[in-house]
């Protein structure tokens, strides 16, 4: 199994409970990455159910989680012959650290789309002609280490203290071990980009308080397309969009997050 697949490996001990042993190779900075952490809850909730995908997930973080053992609590709350709802809790010492509503269904790898319209404007940039996250140079950066991935440059001026002033980044996402796109890498694509709000001059970490995503398709091999946007920042909060685009030109994973403005250093 790959990094990521030990990662997100969760183990039943009881109806309803499981037993993890989170990553901290995952984490930005002390704090593991929320859609890392949302991949964890996915496959407990979908090993609790008679479906194969978490199609919509709505997650609290009310605390930040670190890497080491934790305890996944599944309560279910209804199942369907198509779908199936479930209360699913990431726990540590007797605390929630995450709190999440994760239905599943079953998705079938021949359907067809009836409509998705073209991938958002501007388009992305062919996969070598973006800038490289460095991962592989430098070693000890956390969750950086754990993916690949490809920025469009017209995205990334903050990094040279000259913010574009549009609340958008775009880039290509996958693993540094290797692990092909399923609803599992889904999950933290959605929220592997940097926040948007640096392209308006924020600073620093921005925690997510919650973040709800939709499982659109199955994802066919390859890299994966980002495209983060947002509408708003006002008092100290901002929200922030993602579509997740795979090597077939498909929309498979949608989300939407609000998050606290990082501070200025």
């Amino acid at each position: 199994m790959s990094r990521f697949g030990d990662a997100t490996e969760i183990r039943r001990i009881a109806e309803g409970r499981y037993e993890a042993d989170l990553d901290g190779g995952f984490a930005i900075g002390d704090a593991l990455n929320g859609g890392y952490l949302l991949a964890v809850l996915a496959r407990a909730a979908v090993d609790a159910a008679p479906h194969a995908h978490p199609v919509s997930t709505a997650a609290a973080f009310l605390r930040v989680a670190e890497g080491g053992p934790a305890e996944i609590l599944v309560d279910t709350l209804k199942t369907g012959r198509t779908a199936a709802t479930s209360r699913v809790t990431l726990v540590r010492d007797d605390q929630a650290l995450v709190e999440a509503l994760i239905t599943t269904g079953t998705l079938e790898p021949d359907t067809e789309p009836s409509w998705a319209g073209a991938p958002p404007a501007p388009a992305l940039p062919p996969y070598e002609e973006c800038l490289t996250s460095g991962s592989g140079e430098v070693r000890g950066r956390g969750f950086a280490d754990q993916v690949d991935m490809r920025f469009d440059p017209a995205t990334m001026g903050w990094l040279d203290g000259q913010p574009s002033g549009r609340p958008e980044i775009r880039g290509w996402f996958g693993f540094t071990d290797p692990y092909e796109p399923d609803a599992y890498a889904l999950a933290v694509a959605v929220d592997a980009l940097p926040p948007v709000a640096l392209n308006l001059g924020a600073r620093g970490w921005a925690p997510t308080v919650e973040l709800t995503w939709h499982m659109r398709a199955l994802p066919a091999p390859g890299p994966l397309a980002l495209h983060g946007s947002g509408r708003l920042v006002t008092g100290g909060w901002f929200d922030e969009e993602v579509e997740v685009w795979d090597s077939a030109g498909r929309l498979v994973a949608q989300s939407r997050q609000i998050a606290r403005v990082g501070r200025k250093a």
